[in-house]
């Protein structure tokens, strides 16, 4: 399945009825769903379609139980809005966009997650510090994974 053949796919589901679509051919599988709104922050200028790529399928992960939650600590996640590789700063050359501790306003740049050669900003919803980064610079990260925590 080529760029041109996902992009018929994502206007139809765009011009449809449809909230998820999962089409597989052989080992590639895409899920198409149209975005929700959630409590989470995401970058405002998302599609109104995510697009999800696995090939070939994945096994599920077994998930660690932590010893406290964020919500419990008070904290916000910052999730990510799209499946890529997330980048901590916009060029190996330059510094990153944020650092733990550092204090943040709302719509300001946290990272970029390349999807399909774009780079895509992710911008916080909130203000506040952040209190740690969940992901590793040149990490592969998934749809709606904790990137990072923050304390308002």
């Amino acid at each position: 399945m080529n760029l041109k053949e996902i992009q018929q796919l994502i206007d139809m589901i765009n011009n449809s009825d449809l909230d998820e679509a999962t089409i597989e051919e052989g080992d590639f599988r895409i899920t198409l769903k149209r975005s929700s709104a959630t409590p989470v922050s995401h970058n405002s200028q998302q599609p109104s379609t995510q697009e999800v790529i696995q090939a070939p399928a994945a096994k599920p992960q077994e998930e660690n139980p932590e010893p406290s939650t964020p919500a419990a600590e008070g904290l916000i996640e910052i999730r990510s809005p799209i499946v890529g590789t997330f980048y901590r700063a916009p060029s190996p050359e330059t510094d990153p966009f944020v650092n733990v501790n550092d204090r943040i306003e709302s719509g300001q740049v946290l990272c970029i997650i390349e999807a399909m050669k774009l780079m895509n900003e992710i911008e916080s919803d909130f203000a506040g510090s952040i209190a740690e980064i969940l992901v590793e610079n040149g990490q592969a990260v998934e749809y709606d994974q904790v990137l990072f925590l923050l304390k308002p």
